[in-house]
């Protein structure tokens, strides 16, 4: 698969995941994203250390490791040979969640037919498992929202974010059309996967809740994911966002 196609297949599952973010007529639809936030686990061909070669050999290099210890998260940061999205590949420790939430988890995730374990698009072809129960998404809810997250999503495109500089817009100008959009922001420098550097203004919106239908037949409605909207404290043109998006007291020094 070519970086190109795998880009494309990546935004087509996430706006019909989001139809109100597809929708969204705001700025041109050939706008790139900044970078891409991707949510996976330490698990077999969904790990890091799995994904990382065929994404290589579509042309990301390595551009840092970050570790959140109080999240359960590994964030790998790549950069493409080009000037389309980075990729922001946030890897759930399974290790990290207590034992009842970690096995059923494991028990769910070991229910991937094989099939959908294997390929270039694992990241972009749907939940891999069965969906789970409500009362099991509440479960992992509760001990971590990004394992229920993954629990009904599978690994997949989470977020997606743009910079303002880029767009030719001032931020506060995009959060205004949002809103009025009526997406309106979180507070803080969440976005429901991790932390952002006090080196940008950031906004991350919510996607609209979409009814989901688990597999005792209980149908809810979740918000699943959203769209986040990055400036710089200080423009200049030296650093891509993506560079600087994460706090930088949480990259790792690989030896």
């Amino acid at each position: 698969m070519q970086r190109e196609e795998f880009l494309q297949q990546l935004w087509l599952d996430y706006v019909h995941t989001h139809p109100d973010i597809g929708s969204l007529r705001l700025w041109p639809l050939n706008t790139q994203a900044e970078y891409l936030t991707l949510v996976t686990l330490n698990y077999g061909p969904f790990a890091l250390n799995a994904l990382g070669l065929p994404l290589a050999r579509m042309g990301y290099r390595s551009a840092g490791y970050y570790a959140m210890a109080d999240k359960g998260l590994l964030i790998h940061l790549m950069a493409p040979s080009d000037d389309t999205s980075w990729l922001v590949l946030a890897e759930l420790q399974i290790g990290t969640l207590s034992k009842a939430p970690r096995e059923a988890l494991t028990t769910l995730v070991h229910q991937s037919h094989p099939a959908d374990c294997k390929g270039h698009n694992l990241l972009c072809r749907g939940r891999p498992w069965p969906m789970p129960s409500w009362t099991l998404y509440r479960q992992l809810h509760s001990a971590h929202p990004l394992a229920a997250w993954l629990a009904v999503m599978g690994p997949r495109l989470h977020h997606a974010g743009f910079d303002c500089h880029r767009m030719q817009a001032p931020l506060a100008t995009l959060n205004e059309q949002l809103e009025k959009a009526g997406m309106p922001p979180l507070s803080g420098q969440q976005n429901g996967v991790f932390s952002v550097s006090n080196l940008l203004e950031h906004r991350f919106y919510p996607a609209m809740p979409q009814k989901m239908v688990f597999n005792d037949g209980d149908e809810h409605r979740l918000c699943l994911g959203g769209l986040a909207l990055i400036q710089k404290q200080v423009s200049d043109d030296h650093e891509r966002v993506a560079e600087i998006l994460l706090p930088f007291h949480t990259r790792c020094e690989m030896a």
